[in-house]
C-alpha cells in the first residue's frame, strides 16, 4: 500500500519526465508503478485522498458472531466453573447441556480479542518410527499401563511415591496409592486391591498390563503376584522414555493441575489427600481430549455414546437454525471405538476393527 505523499511524489516526477518528452510507460516503469495504477490515481481522486481501502465499509459475513452471542461467550467463560478451562472443553460441556453459542475456534477468537488466553492443555506424546508390539483395546479392562511418578515434600530430596494403574480404553485410573518410599511391595498391593476391586478372578480375558523397565514394576514379587492374577505383562523398550505415553502424559496432566502444591506436600497425609482429589475429579469431571471430551467414568461405564449422540443432536440443531456457519458437516462426536497402547498402525487397527464387527456380528 502506497502512502499519500509517496504518491504524490512518484506522480510529481512522472509529470517532470514527461515534460521533458520521455514516454508514460517507461516513466512509470522508472517509478516502480504501472501506467494503469498511475491512470487510476488521477481518475479516482488517489492523489488527493490516498489509498481509500482502509476507510472502505464492508459488511459483514453472514454467520458472523453478533455483539450478544459475543458478550455470552465472555459471560460463559468467566463463569466461575469455566474460568480455569481453555475453550476445548468449554463447548463440549456446553453441549452436554443442550447448548452451543459457537466453536472453540470462535470461543479463542473472542477470548484473545479482549486480552484472554486459554491454553489446550498437555501437548500430544511424539510419534516414533519403530514402535514396539502394539496392544489394541475395543472395550474396558483389556489394556492397563501402569508407572509410578515422584511427588515433592517440602523437605529437599525427600519424595512421596504416587502408584497408579490407568485403564488405557477409558483412561480411567483404576487404581492408586500414595507411599513414603519406593518398594515393590506397594505395587503388589496395588496389583492385588485393584484386581479384586475390578473382580478380575471373574474375568475369561485378564488384561495386559504395560509398564516401564523400573527395578520396582519388574521386581520378582510383582511378576509373581501378576502371573497369580493371570495379567499379561508388558514393558517398554530398553532405553526408550516415551513407551509408556498414557501413564506420563496424566502425570503431567496431574501435576500441572492448580492444586497441585509447587512447593511440596508439607507431608504424606497431605499427598495422599491431594492424590484422591486429583483422581475423583480426573475419573469424573475431567473431559479428556483422546476420547471425544467425555470424562474416563462415562467412558468406562458405556455411557459415552449416548452422551456424544446428544451432542451431535445439539450440533445438528444448531446447524440448521445458522446453516452458513459450516462449510461442510458438523463436528465429528462418533465414539472412538479403537485405541492402541502405542504409536497407531493402519493393519493393526483394521484388523481389530474386523474383529470386532465379526463378534458383533455372531452375538
Amino acid at each position: 500500500m502506497i502512502s499519500l505523499e509517496k504518491r504524490q511524489k512518484i506522480a510529481a516526477m512522472i509529470e517532470q519526465a514527461r515534460r521533458e518528452d520521455a514516454r508514460l510507460k517507461a516513466a512509470c516503469e522508472v517509478g516502480g508503478i504501472d501506467a494503469r495504477t498511475l491512470q487510476r490515481w488521477e481518475t479516482n481522486a488517489g492523489l488527493q485522498d490516498g489509498d481509500g481501502r482502509p476507510r472502505a465499509r464492508r459488511s459483514l459475513p453472514a454467520h458472523t458472531l453478533s455483539a450478544q452471542e459475543r458478550e455470552q461467550i465472555l459471560r460463559i467463560a468467566n463463569e466461575r466453573r469455566f474460568a480455569a478451562l481453555p475453550p476445548a472443553r468449554i463447548v463440549p460441556t456446553l453441549a452436554d447441556e443442550g447448548i452451543y453459542i459457537a466453536s472453540e475456534s470462535s470461543f479463542s477468537r473472542v477470548l484473545r480479542a479482549h486480552g484472554q488466553t486459554r491454553h489446550r492443555g498437555r501437548a500430544k506424546a511424539p510419534r516414533r518410527a519403530r514402535p514396539p508390539t502394539t496392544h489394541v483395546a475395543t472395550a474396558p479392562r483389556q489394556v492397563w499401563t501402569w508407572d509410578m511418578s515422584f511427588l515433592p515434600t517440602q523437605v529437599a530430596g525427600v519424595w512421596c511415591y504416587l502408584y497408579l494403574i490407568l485403564d488405557v480404553y477409558s483412561r480411567k485410573i483404576m487404581g492408586f496409592e500414595v507411599h513414603e518410599t519406593d518398594d515393590s511391595e506397594h505395587a503388589v498391593e496395588l496389583l492385588r486391591r485393584t484386581a479384586l476391586a475390578e473382580g478380575l478372578h471373574a474375568m475369561a480375558e485378564k488384561p495386559v498390563l504395560h509398564g516401564d523397565n523400573g527395578a520396582t514394576l519388574k521386581a520378582t514379587s510383582v511378576l509373581a503376584m501378576m502371573y497369580w492374577l493371570g495379567l499379561k505383562a508388558s514393558y517398554s523398550r530398553p532405553r526408550v522414555s516415551d513407551d509408556n505415553a498414557f501413564v506420563e502424559s496424566l502425570f503431567r496432566t496431574a501435576k500441572y493441575r492448580p492444586e497441585f502444591s509447587a512447593k511440596g506436600f508439607a507431608d504424606l497425609h497431605e499427598a495422599r489427600l491431594w492424590a484422591r482429589s486429583f483422581v475423583h475429579w480426573y475419573n469424573n469431571d475431567h473431559k479428556h481430549s483422546g476420547i471425544r471430551y467425555v470424562s474416563p467414568a462415562q467412558r468406562h461405564a458405556g455411557e459415552d455414546r449416548d452422551v456424544l449422540a446428544a451432542r451431535h443432536e445439539v450440533y445438528a440443531q444448531a446447524k440448521a437454525a445458522n446453516p452458513r456457519r459450516w462449510a461442510r458437516h458438523t463436528r465429528n462426536w462418533n465414539p472412538i471405538t479403537i485405541v492402541t497402547l502405542n504409536p497407531e498402525r493402519d493393519p493393526v487397527i483394521k484388523a481389530a476393527e474386523n474383529a470386532s464387527y465379526t463378534k458383533q456380528a455372531a452375538a
